[in-house]
């Protein structure tokens, strides 16, 4: 049998990882994480990265390998993630790729767009200048650069009305310039089968304020405690980790425990409504869509 390419998505909290080791275990296949936060090392609980017990039982690539002081990306991902799964694809093992972060499952099977990689101090200077003008003055100025770049996104959305500045910056031409380059591609394996599960939302949120509630218990403010003792720039991605500003709220005293696990259960459950709608507006061609959550479906109802 020829190794199978998989892809178990859809909003965090629903069971993806756990039904991705079920299908492990059937097809003898490694597991690859797409969740842009569970790389990090410095946070294992408020990620729900998996168990210790989880990865000996299957092998699992990807998962807290990256410092929390390292800005990491979805260039860095797909070349790190493809690197894994072409070499599964040569020595005939399947991959499972789990994870909530679509923009990842996108470039690796569309491909990038080869733009330079902006220094770190090209980022810090773009911060510095949206705190100075404001984000309504900054959006002004980012659209005199690149009208059509910034047509296409919400004015709101400042990480890449930042993008587009530090592009331009950088590289002296503007984004629209790099966007009519021709995509990096990936893979080597051509065929895919995408696993998109949408269940009860109502029902997340559930699971959602729960596992908030669990990850508190188990040392969640411990853990980013000690991420906050590091003093790492405000801006790096970890920094912006669901939980981890509200927790650091608390660990300066801005907030009550209880405004803290409000506001990082609302946080997560905003991040839902952000996957859905984002899956809903993709063009990925998915193979199978199912409305249940993963551990209620039977594995003999996918069709591998």
């Amino acid at each position: 049998m020829s190794p199978k390419l998989i892809f178990i998505v859809g909003p965090t909290c629903i069971g993806k990882s756990n039904l991705a080791i079920k299908i492990a275990k059937k097809l003898k296949a490694e597991i690859i994480n797409a969740d842009s936060m569970q790389v990090y090392s410095n946070l294992r609980i408020l990620t729900a990265r998996p168990s210790n017990q989880d990865t000996k039982i299957i092998k699992h690539h990807l998962y807290g390998y990256i410092d929390g002081s390292t800005r990491y990306n979805v260039a860095t991902w797909c070349k790190d993630a493809s690197e894994i799964i072409n070499n599964n694809f040569d020595n005939k093992i399947s991959s499972i790729v789990v994870g909530g972060t679509g923009m990842y499952i996108d470039k690796i099977l569309n491909g990038l767009i080869q733009i330079p990689k902006i220094p770190e101090k090209i980022k810090k200077d773009s911060e510095f200048l949206l705190n100075e003008k404001g984000s309504e003055k900054f959006a002004k100025l980012v659209k005199a650069i690149d009208l059509k770049a910034v047509n296409k996104i919400s004015n709101n959305d400042i990480v890449r009305l930042r993008r587009i500045w530090e592009v331009n910056k950088f590289t002296d031409n503007n984004l629209s310039y790099w966007l009519q380059n021709k995509n990096k591609k990936y893979l080597k394996v051509n065929n895919y089968l995408i696993y998109l599960f949408t269940p009860d939302r109502k029902t997340i949120y559930e699971k959602v304020n729960n596992r908030f509630l669990k990850m508190i218990k188990k040392g969640a403010i411990d853990e980013v405690s000690k991420l906050y003792s590091l003093d790492l720039d405000v801006s790096l991605p970890i920094m912006r980790a669901h939980g981890v500003p509200e927790i650091i709220k608390y660990l300066s005293n801005s907030i009550t425990l209880e405004e803290c696990i409000k506001k990082g259960q609302q946080v997560t459950r905003n991040y839902v409504k952000r996957q859905f709608t984002w899956w809903r507006s993709s063009r990925l061609q998915i193979n199978q869509i199912f409305e249940q959550f993963p551990d209620e479906i039977n594995l003999n109802l996918i069709k591998f």
